[in-house]
């Protein structure tokens, strides 16, 4: 379970977070203003701080240098300004991504998803099995039954994306976020395209999938074969 610690002024979208990703299986804890939230991350560090930049206490980029100061904790900053200079402004002042208000709660749990994969967060340390088919993060390779997989950068990283989600439904719109970094859609006969690429190295098609299957105006799943000997072993 992934502890998430969410500094956001506005009850609302506070609320609205707490809820989001509690339901989507995260350990969740708020703040209205940053100080207190600050005292509470040296005492118990959280796997992602969300950041807020327009807090009522202190500026968001001070906090964050604060942040930087004392840990290595990951952090997405949300901001209401979309602008370039704002945002390369929260990177450089230690920010590992972002998120632009108004935004949905699967953009930003697609943000923390990757931020994880990339290093930040303890639980993406092993490699991710699903069935016969093993996904290793660290080393950026994969294997099926033994048997290295040859993938593209974007082939692995939809891999991944699906792999460390396993036998749950994937929107497009989070794999948009997530391995293309497009928080709008327009983009969907590129994921079809890369599924397919997949799924060729799977050993499987759309018609007869074994790990990838298609939810149809929904999303795709990645589950193990519900019988062993389909598993390509």
């Amino acid at each position: 379970m992934v502890s998430i610690l969410v500094v956001e002024d506005d009850p609302e979208i506070r609320r609205a977070l707490v809820k989001g990703l509690t339901e989507r299986g995260h350990a969740v804890e708020s703040f209205g203003t940053g100080l207190p939230a600050l005292e509470r991350m040296l005492a118990q560090a959280p796997d992602v701080l969300l950041l807020d930049l327009g807090l009522p206490d202190i500026d968001g980029l001070q906090l964050l240098a604060m942040v930087r100061a004392v840990s290595e904790v990951p952090v997405v900053v949300a901001t209401a300004q979309d602008d370039d200079r704002a945002i390369v402004q929260a990177l450089d002042a230690g920010a590992d991504d972002y998120v632009v208000k108004p935004f949905g709660l699967d953009q930003v749990a697609a943000r923390i998803r990757a931020i994880l994969r990339r290093g930040g967060g303890h639980d993406r340390a092993a490699p991710l099995v699903v069935g016969d088919l093993q996904v290793d993060p660290r080393t950026r390779t994969a294997q099926l039954a033994g048997r290295p997989l040859e993938l593209a950068r974007k082939e692995f990283e939809l891999l991944l994306a699906l792999a460390s989600r396993p036998n749950e439904v994937v929107t497009k719109r989070e794999l948009l976020v997530e391995v293309w970094q497009q928080p709008y859609g327009g983009a969907d006969r590129t994921i079809d395209v890369h599924l397919s690429w997949l799924r060729r190295k799977l050993g499987e098609t759309a018609a007869q999938p074994r790990y990838l299957h298609t939810v149809r105006g929904v999303g795709v799943r990645l589950a193990a074969p519900a019988d062993p000997a389909d598993d390509g072993s």
